[in-house]
């Protein structure tokens, strides 16, 4: 996400290093550079030309401190002014309504509607606490209908049934009669979606906005899409009182220009980005966060967030209590670790949150590869006994042996894991003594190619 952007502001910064202090003349050749690197990135000429004139003002009344440098002067101005011109707080859903708050989800085929709905209604079920109902107002496409059924059974959430023959309204007024009975907080209605915006389909969602009266209307766009994707935010918004954007495939794009465009261009909040196919990739969008990643800085809070979602409290105090008692961590708590790190969006999707040279380390990490790995890491600690499990010590060359043909990998392979379990038990030993960045230093050598 963002890479582009990111590699080129660091070049920026790092042009001005040499100087005593910003000039005229050093930050107009860096403003330059800023120009092209968030043209590159698909980010709409109006907001460039309005993001460099006020970064330009910002930065020639900057009075640089003794203890930082022009390129980390210009850093804070532009982090500043990238928040403020993507919102500056996250905006969260408002749902102070009678129930049920009625949440309208809008957008092209293809942008990831319907999986957001289902993202977005798992997170209101576990994390605000919400009874949700669903429902599919896409008569054109029983696929969708079907694709909805399935997701709410995926996140346990209950599903409103339509078919193909109905009117949208009608299926929609429906299913608010049925919350309102049934004492449902939230509705979450999916529209149709065109490969195109059309009047037959703006005057379908207009009239459907009037009839179910939405305390939220959310329009989802495809990330990807860069400049086009701010024209139909822009399109859909002069149609729709839209409330928000949920931008989604985020971590498919490496230019990020709509991230940067949108809210400037229609005046609408980004509420959520989607990142990645499983039903937990949905973030809360914070315009501080987002800058801090462009900027190199990392993304920590983001990441303490996945990790308390991710982890198993029980295990976790589980581990805690072995390294206490001195009994140490085995391969069973490592097999453990691997599979925690999978449910909290892989190895990649951690340290793309991490500051400096760890988030650059992501870029070299393939999701397939990744996962790849951990599945070997699985296959040969499954075809270990339990007691080679909890004494790795046992593992001499005919062990090995036996342990890789049942695997069905190498030997080698199986030597490669014993050294990345070493890795890891040194790390363990760090963290029991609380020492959280020697940890984060020691992931380097969890995996093959990081």
């Amino acid at each position: 996400m963002l890479d582009n952007l990111t590699t080129r502001l660091s070049g920026v910064i790092k042009t001005l290093r040499g100087n005593a202090r910003l000039t005229e003349s050093n930050i107009q050749d860096a403003m330059r550079e800023v120009r092209m690197a968030l043209l590159e990135a698909d980010v709409a000429l109006p907001v460039v030309k309005a993001f460099v004139a006020q970064v330009k003002e910002r930065a020639l009344g900057q009075e640089v401190m003794g203890s930082l440098t022009p390129g980390q002067a210009l850093v804070g101005v532009v982090n500043d002014e990238l928040t403020r011109l993507m919102g500056e707080k996250n905006d969260t859903l408002n749902l102070a309504a009678q129930p049920p708050a009625v949440v309208l989800m809008a957008g092209l085929q293809g942008a990831g509607k319907t999986t957001t709905v289902g993202k977005l209604a798992k997170l209101l079920k576990e994390k605000n606490k919400k009874k949700v109902l669903v429902v599919s107002a896409d008569v054109y496409r029983p696929a969708a209908i079907e694709q909805l059924k399935l997701l709410a059974e995926q996140v346990g959430v209950e599903w409103f049934p339509s078919t193909g023959n109905q009117k949208p309204v009608d299926i929609a007024l429906a299913a608010i009669d049925h919350a309102r009975r049934y004492h449902f907080d939230v509705l979450m209605v999916d529209t149709a979606g065109r490969l195109a915006i059309d009047e037959a389909m703006m005057a379908e969602i207009k009239a459907l906005h009037a009839a179910v009266k939405p305390v939220e209307t959310l329009f989802v766009v495809d990330a990807m899409q860069g400049q086009d994707a701010v024209n139909t935010a822009q399109a859909f918004g002069e149609a729709l009182p839209l409330t928000g954007v949920v931008l989604t495939k985020m971590d498919g794009d490496s230019r990020g220009g709509a991230a940067l465009s949108v809210r400037h261009v229609t005046g609408k909040p980004i509420k959520f980005i989607g990142v990645g196919e499983k039903l937990t990739g949905l973030e809360p969008f914070h315009p501080d966060r987002i800058a801090n990643r462009i900027l190199g800085m990392g993304d920590v809070l983001s990441l303490i967030e996945d990790v308390q979602k991710g982890i198993d409290q029980e295990e976790a105090a589980k581990i805690a209590k072995k390294l206490k008692s001195g009994k140490g961590f085995d391969l069973e708590d490592f097999l453990g670790q691997m599979q925690q790190m999978k449910k909290m969006g892989g190895v990649a999707g951690m340290l793309e949150k991490m500051p400096g040279q760890m988030g650059q380390m992501a870029k070299g990490i393939q999701g397939a590869e990744a996962e790849k790995q951990l599945k070997r890491i699985e296959g040969i600690i499954h075809s270990m006994t339990p007691l080679e499990r909890r004494k790795p010590e046992l593992l001499k060359a005919s062990r090995k042996r036996r342990i890789a043909a049942g695997a069905g990998v190498q030997v080698q392979d199986v030597n490669r894991l014993l050294k990345q379990f070493e890795e890891m038990q040194k790390m363990m030993k760090q963290f029991s003594k609380g020492g959280i960045s020697k940890m984060m230093r020691g992931m380097k050598g969890m995996l093959p190619g990081m």
